[in-house]
């Protein structure tokens, strides 16, 4: 499976995970952690719309220690370390495809360019 399959399949997974309920309205280690969801999740969005650029790499580039670090403190009670795990590592897609290919033109929901 390549980054953009990975990265369509872990969207489409996050987008039917509800969020942890014990979560909304919680910070762990100072991060609120529907802002936590709500900045990576746009993110991941601008990069699979083609509206991905240097504004939201910088916000992918500061999160991801941010879920890294906080990640060891979730327990699992309503799925909350898989679901802010799968946001990491759509975050950490995102950024080693950007650095792959231009941040310009539109792209289909897998992440590839339309034509």
């Amino acid at each position: 499976m390549d980054d953009s399959d990975l990265l369509a399949l872990r969207r489409q997974e996050h987008e039917r995970a509800p969020f942890p309920p014990h979560l909304r309205g919680r910070d762990v280690d100072g991060q609120d952690m529907v802002m936590l969801d709500a900045d990576i999740a746009g993110c991941v969005h601008a990069f699979l719309t083609g509206r991905f650029d240097e504004r939201h790499r910088r916000v992918l580039l500061r999160l991801l220690p941010t879920v890294e670090r906080i990640l060891p403190a979730l327990d699992d009670e309503g799925d909350a370390f898989r679901y802010y795990d799968r946001l990491r590592e759509m975050a950490v897609v995102v950024l080693r495809e950007s650095d792959a290919r231009p941040t310009s033109g539109r792209r289909d929901r897998r992440g590839r360019r339309s034509r």
